[in-house]
């Protein structure tokens, strides 16, 4: 058994959930009916999270629905998509607060620095927003006033009405990006760096150069990877779905519905397409890890795919690199989130993040760890 890791589903509700990919079931269209019911199942079976992205063209709002599944759910904590200037930052602390309280410190937030719906923004200035965004939040969440001056905002108010249930400083903020803007970022101020799939040896570059960016800011920070996983009895079985998964995919669709997220044109989502370019004819990148899902959506694009086992080793090879927290899906979202609750989830004692690794309140010289997280 692996212990002390965080394992968590993702919640489609930006209409990314299907049986056949680029087949459009309008069974599996994102609806409040069809992913409550997933979130539900996956609070019952046991993942300690569940990632609720964001997205205008296709989606569900992410904080309504969040707010929504609380008293639905009894153990499951959520992790939050914002994107930052979305909604005015003390406006957004006092949202997250409020959110934080009715799930009784159930709460993370995945911090997004996309571009607004409708607004272009180069990457320089939208990490610069989110660095401004962040630092309002917790002054918000952990000082008598917020008290800021930047490029972006300038505010002077009492911060009484925002405080957080979670009276360490606020939820966990978890975060993704590659640029060098947003590396800096994370090491600054984040909590949990978040990683899309690649090569063992890619991301073992990644979480290297993340703990020396963060050492610079005296703090360290825990690892993740969103993932999406196919788990069958055997490996062949589990091929055989992948293909299947593939199998009607007319690939010009298939570049139509990645292009309709916000975040198609990032640096990450490049990066994912180029691993794709690696792989070899069955769109394998490296041992069980299958690139052929990202033909036909944006962001995350690759699976581990495998029998019990081989999915099993898998995520130990990457808990023995660093890696503590992971997201993962699968399609459809409620069968496979079954499948690997009965396959793999219980060789792993699950943890929630928030409550296990708390922040060091403040740095001192002798304390190896600065602002991060407790190990």
């Amino acid at each position: 058994m692996i212990n002390d890791v965080e394992i968590s589903w993702f919640a489609p509700i930006c209409d990314g959930d299907d049986d056949i990919l680029g087949s459009r079931n309008p069974n599996y269209k994102s609806t409040w009916e069809n992913t409550s019911r997933i979130i539900k199942t996956a609070d019952k079976l046991g993942y300690t999270n569940v990632l609720c992205p964001s997205s205008y063209q296709v989606g569900q709002d992410t904080l309504t629905y969040v707010s929504a599944m609380a008293p639905l759910t009894q153990q499951i904590n959520f992790l939050a998509a914002i994107r930052c200037g979305e909604v005015h930052p003390p406006m957004l602390a006092r949202t997250i607060a409020t959110l934080d309280h009715i799930l009784k410190g159930r709460l993370t937030i995945n911090i997004i620095s996309s571009d607004l719906p409708g607004n272009k923004l180069e990457s320089s200035k939208r990490y610069a927003r989110s660095r401004e965004v962040i630092e309002i939040l917790k002054q918000a969440w952990t000082k008598d006033e917020i008290n800021f001056r930047g490029d972006f905002y300038n505010i002077n108010l009492p911060s009484a009405p925002v405080k957080p249930f979670q009276q360490n400083g606020g939820p966990l903020l978890y975060f993704g990006g590659y640029s060098p803007d947003g590396v800096d970022l994370c090491a600054e101020h984040c909590d949990v760096y978040l990683m899309w799939p690649d090569t063992e040896d890619k991301l073992k570059i990644l979480i290297s150069n993340m703990r020396a960016k963060a050492l610079i800011y005296n703090r360290t920070v825990q690892f993740g990877l969103r993932s999406h996983v196919i788990v069958r009895k055997t490996e062949q079985e589990a091929k055989d779905y992948a293909d299947k998964l593939i199998s009607n995919l007319d690939f010009e669709k298939g570049e139509d519905i990645k292009n309709r997220a916000q975040d198609a044109k990032s640096l990450g989502v490049s990066m994912q397409s180029s691993l794709r370019t690696r792989a070899d004819k069955d769109y394998f990148v490296e041992s069980n890890l299958w690139t052929g899902v990202g033909l036909a959506r944006s962001g995350c694009g690759a699976a581990i795919v495998g029998d019990p086992d081989q999915v099993y080793n898998k995520l130990k090879r990457y808990v023995d690199m660093g890696i503590k927290s992971f997201i993962l899906s699968g399609y459809p979202h409620q069968d496979e989130c079954e499948l690997f609750a009965k396959y793999v989830l219980p060789r792993f004692n699950n943890i929630h993040f928030s409550k296990k690794y708390n922040r060091v309140p403040k740095s001192t010289p002798n304390s190896p760890l600065g602002n991060g997280l407790r190990k």
